[in-house]
């Protein structure tokens, strides 16, 4: 018969949010006499969010005890006989001004507990030769709790005996209620589906949004993922609705180490999440660059002919019509998948001279941006970064990179660091996800890693993004507006522009300044910021349909989406300040316009009172713009 695990009643700590919704309790459980395990729960409002879920880090470490000299572990698991040695706790209440963001000022305030364990010998003092030759190991758990959400890691202290640390895994599990329902997203750019936790293909993406059975939405993230393996999520083969942390591949740390943060946000309402993804960046730390006027967020449109003259044509275009930036995309310098392709002149087969069009740009007032392949960068980022600086771009978009395993995570966040330096701004595409990076080097403006206009998803799509992917940061969907492949509404392509955050905004994916005919609508891209004041979700449900109202300066701007289905929503102006009152141009589908996009503007006189009915048809949207009347 299996013995019953016996609570060790001394290991039991508690931490509460500082508004009291979360609790996260933490215990270890005595499996057999040489064997412990660690475990906690959590609960959000006094509703379940974690069943008794395994806390731990798997480390095989014999070969570097070996080496060293010290005894090896015998351990089944690494973490079998930690011994609990104290905790800590301690408080922090602070607000912060991003250097660009979705709103002004961020407030990062949490309770943290810090759960110090030891392992093996009891450390000796240290030997003549340097090090001690004991088989001792610290390792701390580290707790924040949020308003916003719980963050757990793993911290290594230094040793005295000299060991590094081989990582093969984490035992950290998310056992979920019965009934949990899963938006799995099998890779970065890759489509939703709404599973329950059992019978996976694969493993699923993070952001992981659920839906619990007792109402609540809860979503599983990361943080501060820069030199580590990429986390994704598997189910666990033994344990029923039970989530495993699955790591790339291994990794190699020098202790002191600390682990990413695995990230719990739960929500009443699904909305919430999205008003509290703050969480992210509040565990990275702050900022690292001294001058940042050079970091300069804004619209862009992608040079789709490579040519001179059809560069120029994108220079004008952006200069008349309100953007910041045009780009050169794949195979300006030559085959992007070619490790031969040389990246610091143009392609003997493209009529460019990119230094005297940034020279154009520039007498305009428009930047330029470059793409350029990893197979690239790897050979010539520290070639590239100060010729491109001499030539006058602005930023690097780069391409096809690779994620996942603890060396290319290391020299991506590397790179972008070095393009610092040089006063360079960074988009990284593909599969890249971003874990909150962009607070420490703000000049990551944007990644990929989203299904976007690059696939033409549909509108349930596009309304599932809002809740899953773009809880971890910013996203470079390439809007698109002219292009007969959009599977949705012009007015939802307008309303993207709000309802989508990303620094550095590309607008115009698949068009050409040739497409555009004098519609109206499009004054509102001219006159949407990319960055913003003050940020609210006004409504929303996963998967169906979502409102979201952004400041700057004193203007407003709506972005209104739904999935397939048609739908009426009221909107209400209760953000707005009162005793004003404001002209709304509403941007809304109308099949009796004239033009080829189908786009009716209205005006309509509102203030923090008023209510309008916005009437959306299938896969379409609606896009505002809220300016104050003068007396």
């Amino acid at each position: 018969m299996a013995q019953k695990q016996a609570l060790i009643q001394e290991t039991v700590q508690k931490l509460k949010s500082p508004d009291g919704s979360y609790e996260f309790s933490f215990y270890q459980k005595k499996i057999t006499d040489n064997e412990k395990q660690m475990y906690y729960t959590l609960s959000y409002k006094g509703k379940t969010v974690v069943l008794e879920s395994e806390l731990g880090v798997l480390i095989e470490n014999q070969t570097f005890e070996s080496a060293l000299a010290v005894p090896n572990d015998t351990c089944k698991v690494w973490g079998e006989n930690l011994k609990f040695k104290d905790f800590q706790i301690n408080s922090v209440d602070q607000t912060w001004k991003p250097v660009y963001g979705e709103n002004e000022f961020i407030r990062n305030n949490y309770n943290e507990m810090t759960l110090s364990f030891s392992k093996g010998d009891e450390t000796k003092k240290v030997a003549t030769d340097g090090y001690d030759k004991s088989k001792g190991y610290f390792m701390n758990v580290v707790v924040r709790a949020y308003n916003e959400g719980i963050a757990v890691r793993y911290h290594f202290p230094e040793p005295t005996n000299g060991l590094f640390l081989h990582i093969v895994g984490e035992q950290t599990q998310f056992t979920m209620p019965e009934g949990t329902l899963a938006y799995y997203e099998p890779w970065a750019q890759g489509p939703y589906s709404l599973l329950p936790l059992k019978d996976w293909k694969g493993q699923s993406e993070r952001p992981l949004t659920m839906k619990l059975s007792n109402g609540l939405t809860v979503a599983l993230a990361e943080a501060q993922m820069t030199d580590y393996a990429r986390m994704k999520f598997s189910l666990n083969k033994t344990k029923p609705n039970t989530l495993q942390a699955t790591l790339y591949s291994s990794v190699d740390v020098i202790p002191a180490y600390s682990t990413p943060w695995r990230v719990i946000m739960a929500a009443d309402k699904e909305t919430d999440l999205i008003a509290n993804k703050t969480i992210i960046l509040n565990l990275n730390p702050e900022s690292q660059l001294k001058g940042v006027s050079w970091i300069k967020p804004g619209k862009v449109i992608r040079v789709a002919k490579l040519t001179q003259a059809d560069a120029k044509k994108c220079v004008d275009f952006a200069a008349e019509r309100g953007l910041q930036y045009i780009h050169l995309d794949a195979s300006w310098y030559g085959p992007e998948m070619k490790m031969s392709s040389d990246a610091t002149k143009t392609s003997a087969t493209k009529d460019l001279n990119v230094p005297e069009l940034s020279a154009y740009a520039a007498s305009k007032g428009i930047g330029l941006w470059v793409y350029v392949n990893q197979r690239a960068l790897i050979q010539q980022l520290d070639t590239i970064l100060p010729l491109y600086k001499k030539w006058g771009i602005k930023g690097i978009k780069f391409g096809f990179v690779q994620v996942g395993n603890q060396h290319w995570t290391t020299w991506l966040h590397e790179a972008v660091k070095k393009c610092a330096e040089y006063g360079m701004m960074v988009d990284i595409h593909d599969e890249y996800r971003p874990t909150g990076f962009s607070r420490t080097y703000p000049n990551l403006m944007t990644q990929e890693g989203i299904r976007g206009n690059e696939e033409m998803p549909d509108a349930n799509h596009n309304t599932i993004l809002p809740f899953t992917r773009f809880l971890a940061g910013p996203a470079d969907y390439t809007i698109a507006y002219y292009s007969k492949a959009i599977k949705n509404t012009h007015a939802h392509q307008l309303a993207l522009a709000v309802v989508y955050y990303s620094p550095i905004q590309f607008m115009y994916w698949y068009d050409q300044p040739s497409a555009y005919n004098g519609e109206p609508e499009i004054d509102f891209f001219d006159k949407v910021p990319t960055v913003w004041d003050d940020t609210k979700v006004l409504n929303g449900e996963i998967g169906k349909y979502i409102t979201t109202a952004r400041k700057s300066g004193k203007d407003w701007f709506v972005g209104s989406i739904t999935n397939n289905e048609a739908r009426t929503l009221e909107l209400n102006f209760d953000f707005l300040d009162a005793n004003k009152k404001y002209n709304a141009r509403i941007y809304s589908d109308d099949e009796k316009v004239t033009t080829k996009t189908k786009v009716a503007l209205k005006d309509v006189v509102v203030k923090k009172s008023s209510k309008i009915k916005l009437d959306l048809k299938a896969s379409g949207g609606a896009a505002i713009w809220i300016t104050e009347v003068k007396k």
